[in-house]
C-alpha cells in the first residue's frame, strides 16, 4: 500500500491581506493503472486531510487521491487576517490547486468528496461549469443548515485547549465528536493523531484557534447572524440548483446539521442526489466503516 505524500502549492489570494501563502495537500499515488481519475477531499471545519486515509486506501487502485488541509488546518499556512476563514476563500484556494491538477494533465477527471464544511467548497466549486467537477460527494450537508448545529460546534472550535497526554487528547476529541458515531479505540486514535501535535511537553490540537472567529461574529450579534444566514441559504440553495454533475448526497440519519427535510428537499431539485443514510451516526459520518467506503467507491468508481 502507498503512503501519502505531502505536498503545498503557493495560493494567491485575490485581495486578501498578508501576500501568498502555502496550501498542504496529501497525494495518494493510484497504485494500479493511472487514467488520469483524481478524487479530491475535503474536511470538515476543524478537522484536517488525513481524516480520508481510510477512503483513500480504497480508492488508489484506480485513482489518485488529493485530500487537503484547508487554510488555517494541519500544514496548510495560517490565515493573516481571521475573517477570511470562510467559503470563499476556502473555494478560490482549492480552485487554484484544481487549476494546477488540469496543468499536471489536461485530461484530468476530477471528482470531489467533502464532508460539512468540505461539501460547502464542493458545491461552490461544482456549481461553476469552468471547474469541471465529474461526480460530488456531499457528507452531511446542504443548502440549509441548522442554527442549533452551528451553536454545539461553535461551542468548543477556537477553545484551543492542551492536554498532558496524547491519550487524553484521543478522548478529547472523541468526546466532541460522538456524532460520527460508533468507532474502535484504534479507529479513534487513527482519526485523531493527525489532528494533534506535542509542544512545550504537552499535546495541542493542529489548527488555528482564529478558525472560529467567524463563529465569534456570529455569536457577538445573533440578529445579525440569522439574517446573514438566510441569505446564505439563498444563496447556497441557488448554487445547488447550478449543480448539474451526479451527486452522493450522504447523512447521518441523528444528525443535527443536515435535517432530514433538507436531504428530502435536495433530492428533489438541482442535481436530484441519491440520498444514503446510515442510522445509528450524527454530523457526520466518517467514511471509515466498510458499509460507507463501499457507498462512497461504487459511487466514484462505478461506470
Amino acid at each position: 500500500m502507498t503512503e501519502p505524500v505531502l505536498q503545498h502549492l503557493v495560493v494567491v489570494p485575490e485581495g486578501a491581506p498578508g501576500g501568498p501563502r502555502r496550501m498542504a495537500w496529501w497525494d495518494w499515488p493510484c497504485t494500479g493503472t493511472d487514467t488520469g481519475h483524481v478524487v479530491v477531499c475535503v474536511h470538515g471545519l476543524s478537522r484536517q486531510g488525513r481524516d480520508f486515509d481510510v477512503l483513500a486506501r480504497a480508492l488508489q487502485a484506480r485513482a489518485r487521491v488529493v485530500s487537503v488541509d484547508v487554510a488555517g488546518r494541519g500544514y496548510s499556512d495560517r490565515l493573516a487576517d481571521p475573517s477570511g476563514y470562510q467559503v470563499p476563500t476556502y473555494a478560490t484556494d482549492i480552485a487554484q490547486l484544481l487549476m494546477a491538477l488540469r496543468q499536471q494533465r489536461p485530461d484530468v477527471a476530477i471528482d470531489w468528496v467533502g464532508t460539512s464544511m468540505g461539501g460547502l467548497i464542493g458545491m461552490a466549486l461544482a456549481a461553476q461549469p469552468g471547474m469541471g467537477i465529474r461526480r460530488l460527494v456531499l457528507n452531511d450537508v446542504g443548502p440549509a443548515i441548522q442554527w442549533e448545529a452551528l451553536q454545539r460546534i461553535g461551542s468548543y472550535v477556537g477553545t484551543d485547549p492542551s492536554f498532558g497526554t496524547e491519550q487524553q487528547a484521543i478522548d478529547y476529541l472523541a468526546t466532541i465528536s460522538t456524532g460520527f458515531g460508533p468507532h474502535t479505540p484504534e479507529q479513534w486514535a487513527a482519526l485523531s493523531r493527525p489532528m494533534l501535535r506535542q509542544r512545550d511537553g504537552r499535546w495541542w490540537l493542529h489548527y488555528d484557534p482564529a478558525i472560529a472567529a467567524p463563529f465569534r461574529q456570529m455569536a457577538a450579534d445573533v440578529q445579525a447572524a440569522q439574517a446573514s444566514a438566510q441569505a446564505g441559504e439563498a444563496m447556497l440553495w441557488s448554487l445547488f440548483d447550478a449543480i448539474t454533475c451526479p451527486t452522493l448526497l450522504l447523512r447521518g440519519a441523528d444528525s443535527d446539521l443536515l435535517s432530514a427535510a433538507t436531504a428530502q428537499a435536495m433530492a428533489g431539485r438541482g442535481p436530484r442526489p441519491r440520498v444514503v443514510t446510515w442510522p445509528g451516526v450524527g454530523h457526520a459520518p466518517t467514511l471509515v466503516s466498510p458499509d460507507q467506503v463501499a457507498v462512497v467507491s461504487e459511487f466514484l468508481l462505478g461506470s
